[in-house]
């Protein structure tokens, strides 16, 4: 499958209109079709792996606008990190990932610690906390049970602080995302959860896609996956989750990964409205164009790539008029906190901002 969709996207300008790094670098190297060029190329001998060439593997940020755009629907993204885990596996990986790597095996996250916990009380429903929402954006989490409380709802919390597996996957290392995705699994197992929420299109991506198709793991079927936003815009809709107007005037971002969930694309801008008391300013790069931060692995393996994503979607909120911008993804909300200052805007959680008008 990687070969195949390495040759099929050689020569392709299918998604070029859409590619992010292609956009922000302007290196035609630096796109779909320019990576896959360059790994079919080594494949014939032409080139091989050095300093220079695996600067551009690793460039890719696997965020899932190559295959949304494509009508034949090839799997770059996974061919890619395909190819990561032969470069993996021949020793040949930068030190960057290799040290990753051996966070991820030694702790199960990338930015702090799993935490390992036994649920003495079960749980029919919880919440995915995640690596990153724990250990990098704790306020969503906080938020998320203060709205399942306004709901009458409990929930467990399970995963805090635990990698999904995404991470380990994307830089070459599948036995450890098959470790990372398993181990979520059992916890949520542990807990006798049958419906798990997650706080965003990573996670969703993650456990229902990316295990099946990269990694041969399938997240148990009577373990329902519901996004949390989707979970929330229904409770306001039923009555269920009742909230004061809200008032603003902000940009909402769509998240990194969120093309890889566009169900998601309506129910949460239902959200943004819901704190806004108006709908929110829409970024050009949005809905299925919509591109990434840089909170894949470009944030380890190309920093300079990551920071010129970041920036590319904040200029893209300035260019709105706003003075401030909504997102509801923890990862997301790092990096645009990291230079929002030099654009003069500010950065809200939606998730925040919806719990704050719960009414008392």
């Amino acid at each position: 499958m990687s070969q195949e969709a390495i040759s099929n996207c050689r020569y392709c300008l299918m998604c070029r209109h859409v590619a992010p790094v292609g956009h922000i670098t302007s290196n035609e190297t630096l796109t779909p079709h320019g990576i896959a060029l360059m790994v079919a190329s080594q494949r014939r001998g032409l080139l091989k792996w050095n300093t220079s060439t695996l600067r551009v593997l690793y460039a890719e940020p696997d965020a899932g606008l190559c295959r949304a755009h494509c009508v034949t629907d090839q799997r770059l993204p996974a061919a890619i990190a395909a190819v990561r885990a032969e470069i993996a596996a021949r020793g040949l990986a930068p030190d960057t990932v290799v040290r990753l790597h051996h966070r991820l095996l030694r702790t199960g996250s990338a930015f702090g610690e799993r935490v390992h916990q036994t649920h003495t009380h079960t749980s029919e429903l919880a919440l995915f906390a995640g690596d990153e929402a724990h250990n990098l954006w704790p306020e969503s989490i906080t938020a998320a049970r203060l709205l399942l409380e306004a709901c009458s709802t409990s929930a467990a919390l399970v995963g805090a602080g635990a990698s999904n597996g995404y991470l380990a996957c994307s830089i070459g290392f599948p036995a450890t995302a098959r470790k990372n995705f398993r181990a979520c699994v059992e916890e949520a197992r542990d807990a006798s959860v049958t419906q798990l929420l997650v706080l965003s299109p990573a996670d969703l991506f993650t456990f229902r896609q990316m295990g099946p198709e990269r990694l041969g793991v399938i997240w148990p079927a009577d373990i329902v996956l519901t996004d949390f936003a989707t979970f929330l815009a229904r409770r306001i809709q039923d009555g269920t989750l009742q909230l004061r107007a809200g008032a603003g005037d902000a940009a909402y971002v769509d998240p990194t990964h969120a093309v890889r969930a566009s169900e998601r694309f309506n129910p949460i801008r239902s959200l943004a409205t819901t704190v806004l008391g108006q709908a929110p300013r829409e970024l050009f790069w949005r809905r299925e164009r919509a591109h990434p931060v840089g909170s894949t692995a470009v944030q380890f393996t190309r920093p300079d790539i990551a920071e010129a994503l970041t920036r590319a979607r904040l200029e893209d909120a300035k260019a709105t008029g706003a003075g401030s911008v909504l997102c509801e993804d923890p990862a997301t909300l790092v990096q645009l906190t990291r230079f929002a200052p030099d654009y003069g805007l500010k950065v809200q959680g939606l998730f925040e901002a919806l719990a704050a008008l719960i009414r008392p």
